[in-house]
């Protein structure tokens, strides 16, 4: 969770909304969106829907799953 956090606030400075969902507490919530491993992030808006699963280490990886640039401009 805070490497994601850390990533979005660096990426996304305009503000973002970011849902944690714990699948012992919520475990229908995560079964009706077809969350078959985790950690897993579910990018729902802006459109398209993308559905990334792993331990978000790669960054790159996680910024294209997002739709957001891989490299931040100064």
């Amino acid at each position: 969770m805070r490497r994601l956090r850390d990533l979005c606030d660096r990426h996304c400075p305009s503000g973002y909304d970011l849902e944690i969902v714990d699948i012992y507490q919520q475990p229908a919530m995560v079964a009706s969106r077809g969350v078959l491993a985790v950690p897993t992030l579910i990018k729902e808006l802006p459109l398209p829907v993308r559905v990334l699963i792993g331990d978000f280490v790669d960054e790159p990886r996680v910024l294209a799953a997002l739709g957001l640039p891989t490299a931040t401009q100064d």
